[in-house]
């Protein structure tokens, strides 16, 4: 886990919500348990609990009294709707206020991310 990001618990709820996006997690499935989460990042049990609530507190996940968490029918459609929600503040905006103060035109950052895109393969 990093430290110097965001708290930890919203690490965790990001590592399975990562796990769902990718398809590791299909609806169903059980989630990895707080025991599971708290061992393999060297946290504590109550931090991967509160990560895991989260999920639960978006319908992501649903606890089953006794057996754990389970991922429910359309999580990953839930998650990848927030992560775009979220995407223009949490990146563009940033970008775009750094691209100010480094003096790019529009024209010199549209022409840059499309190098850095096509580098990554995006336009092949």
């Amino acid at each position: 886990m990093n430290s110097d990001a965001e708290p930890l618990f919203v690490q965790v709820a990001n590592f399975v919500a990562d796990l769902i996006v990718d398809g590791s997690l299909k609806p169903g499935d059980q989630a990895p348990s707080t025991n599971q989460l708290a061992q393999f990042h060297e946290i504590n049990p109550a931090t991967a609990r509160k990560g895991l609530t989260l999920l639960a507190d978006d319908h992501v996940l649903e606890k089953r009294r006794g057996l754990g968490m389970f991922v429910t029918d359309g999580a990953r459609e839930r998650i990848l709707a927030t992560r775009r929600d979220a995407f223009a503040g949490h990146y563009i905006a940033p970008l775009i206020d750094e691209a100010v103060h480094l003096g790019y035109s529009r024209t010199d950052l549209h022409d840059l991310i499309d190098r850095v895109a096509e580098s990554r393969g995006m336009y092949q």
